[in-house]
This record gives structure tokens, sequence and C-alpha cells, in this order.
């Protein structure tokens, strides 16, 4: 077994998810390049006296589901895996589709169905508030192109970044949090973003490797109606296979008012027509991975890139409730780092962040060269 594996199905099972004696995990993998983790995760668990539960997806079968289903059908998935998921204290979610556009052609009325019926009450509403999980992506030849490295050259990365010193990157946060916990307007200046809003009353939560690996972001929600202005995510987003460049959102009154991605605009508002939350923002976010630098089209490495911050259309989490309620949550990036065009980032007018980079000396814990 590779040392690395075992590392990280440590970290896993004892950092992130805490596993105890007696209770039950359930490890899901997509494809089955994540084998050999799922094997050391259900040995050492099952050796600290878990019940572990294992299944393999594939999206190949997801995209032949979603294709040829009615909407009845797509409603009666959720049954079991609900009631399985209700008897869960412990998640373990690890992808590795070959092809990550395999669900590129499904319709987004098929996507938005099987959001509504199936990961809304499987996961957003039962996995997410009550159980202890944590997500992942497992190296394979999709994802090392979709970074344009080569499989051997971001294995050593995906390792290094995945079982990096957390405890260390959680004692930094901290007075980020304090200071989130204690602000009220949030002003944010970059190439096609002039946006404010109040976080007022909302608590700010790290995600210091328990919920995600990759992990280095702390978050928090807007107040729901606060949301004006402008904000241009630059780095791009792929979801349910098909690719968004730069995303231009227009708030009032803090809904999505206007909404622009070049050839898919219209693919977008489809999207954030699904129900009524999907225009309003349920996440507030900085990321600040230090091994993290630039884009690969995976959610769970580009919202940790340092010097960025992301916000989620959709639904809010339970931990920062600022009471939007949708079967989206989808997470889009701005990073702010010189090469990209830079920009900044004011609480009740004092800056916090410029050109990617923190500036008051209680947070520049969190800059990259005190994190490595």
């Amino acid at each position: 077994m590779d040392p690395r594996v075992t590392r990280l199905a440590e970290l896993l099972v004892d950092y992130s998810c805490k596993v105890k004696r007696g209770e039950n995990l359930l490890v899901e993998a997509t494809g089955f390049a994540p084998l050999p983790l799922v094997d050391e995760v259900l040995r050492l668990a099952t050796r600290r006296g878990a019940n572990v539960f294992y299944q393999f997806n594939s999206d190949v079968l997801q995209r032949t589901l979603l294709l040829n289903a009615k909407e009845e059908q797509l409603q009666a998935q959720a049954k079991h895996p609900l009631a399985r998921m209700k008897d869960m204290q412990c998640w373990i979610g690890i992808r590795a589709p070959e092809n990550i556009a395999e669900l590129s052609d499904v319709p987004s009325k098929q996507n938005r169905l099987w959001g509504v019926h199936f990961r809304k009450p499987v996961h957003l509403e039962q996995r997410v508030p009550h159980t202890r999980w944590v997500a992942l992506r497992y190296p394979n030849e999709a994802m090392a192109q979709a970074a344009r490295k080569p499989l051997a050259v971001f294995a050593d990365f995906y390792f290094d970044v995945c079982t990096m010193d957390y405890p260390r990157m959680s004692r930094a946060m901290s007075p980020l949090k304090r200071l989130m916990e204690r602000t009220d307007r949030v002003a944010i200046k970059a190439p096609g973003t002039d946006l404010s809003f109040s976080i007022k009353g909302l608590p700010a939560i790290k995600c210091d490797g328990k919920m995600n690996i990759p992990d280095g972001e702390l978050f928090t929600a807007p107040v729901k109606n606060s949301v004006e202005g402008s904000v241009r995510f630059n780095a791009g987003s792929l979801l349910d296979g098909t690719y968004f460049g730069n995303i231009d959102l227009t708030f009032r009154k803090g809904r999505v008012v206007e909404a622009q991605s070049g050839p898919n605009t219209r693919k977008l508002n489809e999207i954030l027509d699904q129900d009524e939350g999907a225009r309003s923002l349920g996440e507030f976010s900085f990321g600040f991975n230090p091994h993290i630098t630039e884009t690969m089209h995976d959610i769970l490495f580009d919202e940790k890139i340092a010097g960025s911050f992301h916000m989620a259309l959709g639904n809010a989490y339970d931990e920062c409730d600022n009471g939007n309620r949708s079967a989206l949550h989808w997470d889009l990036i701005q990073i702010q780092t010189p090469p990209m065009g830079g920009g900044e980032i004011r609480f009740d007018g004092k800056l916090v962040r410029k050109d990617g980079l923190f500036v008051p000396p209680s947070l520049q814990g969190l800059n990259p060269e005190n994190l490595k």
C-alpha cells in the first residue's frame, strides 16, 4: 500500500470524520480509481470498531438514468438512499470520474429534477446537517488532464495538498473568523466587480479539513436581501458536465437580475430559474490554500485557491443559515491575484485583502508564504 494513501485514509477517518467505535460510516465512490483509498478507509475504520458500508457509482450509468427516467422515476431514487443516510453518523464521498464531461448533454430540466428529488433530500437536508462528512476527489487521468499535468506529477501535487497540516491552518484562521463575526458591510472591487453586502449577525465557519479535502477556506453568508452591484467570476466553472467561462452577475436587493456567460448565457439562466432560491446567495468565502494557485476546473480544489474568494448561488448551509433555500448550491470563484487582474476586499471600510494578500498583521498568517 502506498504510504500516502494510508496517511490520507487516517486523515479522513481520524481527523475529518472522527469515526468512533459502533458508529456507521458510509463510503461512496464515483469511478473505480479510488479503490485503494476505499480499501484503506474500510480497513482502518473497521479496525477502530466502526460499521463501514461502501458503494461505487458511475457517471455513465447516471447519464443513462437522467436521459431516460420520468420525474416519478427520479423521485423514487431517493427512498432507500435517504433511509440509509438517516442511519449514518459519518460519510466519506470520493469522486474520480473518467470523463468530467460525461453529464454534459443531460438536459437542464433533468438535472433540476435530480437536484430537487435526490440531491436536496439525501444530501442537502440529511447528510450535510446530520452527519460528520468529508468530500474529496482521487487522482486519475481525467483530473490530471484537467490540471494540465502528467498523472505522476499531479498525484504528487494531490497528496501534498490533501495531507497538509490542517490543524496549523485552523489556528491561523481564528483571527479572520473573529473579524468576520464582528463585521457588517463587505465591499469588493475588481475588474468587472463592484459589489457590496452585509454579513452582520452571521457566523464564520472554518473549513480546515473536516468537510472537504483539500481544504482551506472560511465562509459565512450574505444577509439575503443585502447584495447589491455586479461581480465577475473569472475562474471558470464546471457544472453537470458543462464548462462556463467568465460569469457576470448583477444583483438587486439580493437577487440576480442579470446573468451572462458568453455562449452559455441561456443555460446559465435556466440553472438560475430552477427554483426561487437559485438567484440568491447562500455563501461567501475566502480561499487560501497555499498549494493551490491555479484552476483545474474541480470545485473542491478551485474554491481553495490562494488569493481567491467564492460565492455560492443557492442553498445556504445550516451552520451559517441566511434563510436561502434551493436545490442548487453552486460555488463561483473570483481570483484576485495580480495576474488575474487584482482586486480588494474591505470590511466596514477597512482594507482586509488586496491583490490576493491579507493586509492586517493579524491575518497575514493566512498568506501563502506563512502557510506552506
